[in-house]
């Protein structure tokens, strides 16, 4: 038989790995009995675990949301700026996306309901990869993101503007590590991305508004085609392949393309440049087997380099 505290931790796990736990199945797990798993959730009880009993025929006990967080002694703010974080883990890819869904349902889960409304408010999506430097407060990423969520007019200062905006505010998004506002523009009429680190919420919100489409209808596309200084729909040519290699070796060189993982030596990368040699060329960068998902035109880039390639390495013309 384990020790309390290796059991008292083994019985936490499992009661974090799903909703609802028969006590006879614990029991069973922990290889005890039923007896002592009902002193064991007692004793998780006291260390501030809000631990439910479920009624029915076998009874049972669920891992529920409290009035306080148990003793992880996190704050209001760095509870919302956890769950943040894995958010964006999630949506951000790396290879860590399944880890990081594990540990936001788990945060999630012991989150009293007024931090778990914040928390579920936050939508992000995730471009490319890099480190910024510049910090946002949670108080505006909360902010933003309850505007988003509400669907209200947004009035906020901007650094080096003299007069506060007024936007629909639609998308938070990363990019190369920095947070962005994507946001219907009213006094310009458009639509404007916004660092966040950038922006001091002016409250009240409102008036509510219907949503709107960015051009394209893809967040990250129009986002990265603002950057590259176009209004379109970013690269004239984008395509989709299988890289025989780690995603982890692919995606800190990734730039705006966007990585998926589909083995532990293969990865999805699907990008755009100017020209579709330019786009064969830039895949070729990553010195590995290549599988071309598609569209036809990036495979006869590929034909036409190879044979630009092999006249080069016979010196003929």
């Amino acid at each position: 038989m384990p020790k309390t505290s290796a059991r008292l931790l083994s019985l936490l796990s499992l009661l974090q790995a799903r909703r609802d736990w028969p006590g006879a199945d614990l029991a069973e797990r922990l290889e005890v009995s039923p007896r002592t798993v009902r002193r064991d959730i007692d004793r998780l009880r006291e260390l501030g675990y809000p631990i439910a009993t479920t009624k029915g025929p076998d009874g049972g006990y669920r891992l529920a949301a409290g009035s306080e967080l148990p003793p992880l002694l996190f704050d209001d703010d760095q509870a919302v700026a956890l769950a943040v974080a894995l958010q964006a883990a999630v949506a951000g890819g790396g290879g860590i996306e399944e880890a990081a869904v594990r540990a936001l349902n788990t945060v999630r889960q012991v989150l009293p309901s007024r931090l778990r409304r914040r928390v579920d408010m936050v939508q992000v999506t995730a471009i490319g990869s890099g480190a910024g430097q510049a910090a946002v407060g949670v108080e505006v990423l909360t902010a933003l993101s309850a505007a988003i969520h509400a669907r209200e007019v947004l009035r906020f200062d901007y650094a080096d503007a003299d007069m506060p905006r007024r936007v629909e505010p639609q998308h938070l998004v990363t990019r190369g590590g920095r947070w962005y506002l994507v946001a219907w523009d009213l006094e310009r009429d458009d639509w404007r991305v916004f660092r966040a680190d950038r922006i001091r919420p002016r409250i009240p919100t409102g008036p509510r508004f219907s949503p709107r489409e960015v051009p394209g209808g893809d967040v990250a596309a129009f986002v990265t085609s603002r950057f590259q200084g176009s209004d379109g729909g970013g690269w004239p040519c984008r395509g989709e392949v299988i890289l025989h290699a780690p995603i982890a070796e692919v995606a800190p060189f990734a730039h705006d393309a966007v990585v998926e993982e589909v083995g532990p030596e293969r990865c999805r990368l699907v990008l755009g440049a100017w020209s579709w040699p330019a786009l064969a060329a830039a895949v070729g960068a990553f010195d590995a087997d290549v599988e071309v998902v598609g569209p036809a035109e990036l495979k006869y880039a590929f034909a036409m380099l190879a044979r630009r390639y092999a006249s080069a390495a016979r010196g003929t013309s």
